[in-house]
């Protein structure tokens, strides 16, 4: 059983990843961090964290079900949300509430 959490660059991702490993500490699992990232992801040290990068031209939500399906042994994704206007969401969608209805399993919906 692994924990899947999605990393982005705004603040949200740094609260998903922090969630994660708590919620693994108390399941004694391990976490694979899904970095959405422009950049390298650094984790603290010690952490029993995977860091696996998106496929390049792969779009953050896409990314994150395309895992999902790959690796049947996530039992748990962890996201970060933040506060949108109803427009907002309209005109530019949104990747959270995406992976909220179309995920497989459990997903814990975090704030910063």
């Amino acid at each position: 059983m692994t924990i899947l959490v999605a990393v982005t660059d705004d603040g949200t991702g740094a609260v998903a990843l922090g969630a994660a490993l708590a919620e693994a500490a108390r399941r004694d699992t391990a976490v694979v961090a899904l970095n959405l990232r422009a950049g390298p992801l650094a984790v603290p040290a010690g952490a029993p964290v995977t860091v696996v990068d998106r496929t390049s031209g792969v779009e953050d939500g896409d990314a994150v079900l395309e895992r999902l399906e790959s690796d049947t042994d996530v039992d748990l994704l962890v996201i970060g949300v933040r506060r949108r206007s109803p427009v907002g969401k309209a005109f530019l969608g949104d990747v959270a509430q995406r992976l909220l209805l179309e995920a497989e399993v459990p997903v814990l919906a975090v704030k910063a």
